[in-house]
């Protein structure tokens, strides 16, 4: 049977050594199954360094896809889900593998696609009508894939439209089965729009010869939510631990902690714990 440290190891790309870890790093750290959005942004290399400074505990992060990330929680093999598909999130506490779901923050997706705009889309604020025109002139469109959050809110957004490439699969609708900065990289190669959360693509360095073709439409709402794996099922969840990185994450501390983190002026994330919990 493949243990919770082995399975942690290969999720987190290291190699793994047989021995215990020391008592100390045990005791003092958890791991945080999040999504690639919130680690490509920079985000938790902003925030967690005052987590610890606060608190002594030390976040590890493993970076997923909302869906591969609750799956992981799933089996026990992280403390707390950071992640951002409320009806996914909803499903996975009813279906008892969480404690309890807090709201934390939220952005907004983005359509980011070539300055050249073949779909002809730019500086629409109705993205299903931009989906529409893309779908009828056939511009490149490259989609995660990975059953994240940001794949499942593009899935959502082409049924609103009646329209559905993801089973038709034509030619210039590519799956790429990867992360969001990887999508980006993608459809910068490719001249293709692609759906985007706000804060990678601020953080996105290699935007030449792209911009943001859609933004604005309430559809693209964004929220971000945080849940504590249920001891009762996996009991090797470091309960207390977690929790307190909940509880801080909550906190006006930790709000103000996100808020604070900007890039170029620009604020990648809007806490709004207190008024949603």
């Amino acid at each position: 049977m493949i243990t919770r440290r082995v399975a942690l190891a290969v999720a987190l790309g290291l190699s793994f050594i047989s021995g215990p870890p020391p008592a100390t790093a045990q005791d003092k750290s958890i791991v945080v199954a999040s999504t690639t959005s919130t680690q490509d942004s920079g985000l938790f290399g902003y925030i967690l360094p005052m987590f610890k400074a606060k608190t002594g505990i030390d976040v590890r992060v493993v970076a997923q896809g909302t869906g591969q990330a609750l799956d992981t929680a799933r089996r026990g093999d992280v403390d707390v889900v950071f992640v951002h598909a409320k009806a996914q999130e909803e499903k996975f506490v009813n279906e008892g593998f969480g404690v309890k779901r807090f709201d934390v923050m939220y952005n907004d997706f983005v359509v980011v696609g070539p300055k050249a705009d073949p779909a002809g889309v730019k500086g629409s604020k109705d993205v299903l009508a931009a989906f529409k025109a893309i779908y009828e002139k056939s511009a490149p469109f490259v989609s995660r894939g990975d059953k994240s959050g940001t794949h499942s809110a593009e899935l959502a957004l082409w049924k609103a439209a009646g329209l559905d490439p993801a089973s038709a699969k034509p030619t210039w609708y590519k799956e790429i089965g990867q992360g969001m900065g990887a999508a980006l990289n993608t459809a910068h190669a490719m001249g293709a729009y692609v759906l985007a959360d706000r804060g990678t693509w601020i953080s996105f360095k290699n935007k030449d010869g792209m911009e943001i073709s859609v933004e604005g439409d309430k559809k693209l709402f964004n929220q971000y939510g945080i849940i504590l794996v249920n001891p009762e099922k996996h009991p090797s969840v470091k309960k207390e631990l977690g929790q307190s990185f909940i509880d801080w994450v909550v906190s006006a501390e930790g709000q103000a902690a996100i808020a604070s983190y900007k890039i170029d002026g620009q604020q990648l994330f809007f806490p709004n714990a207190a008024a949603t919990n």
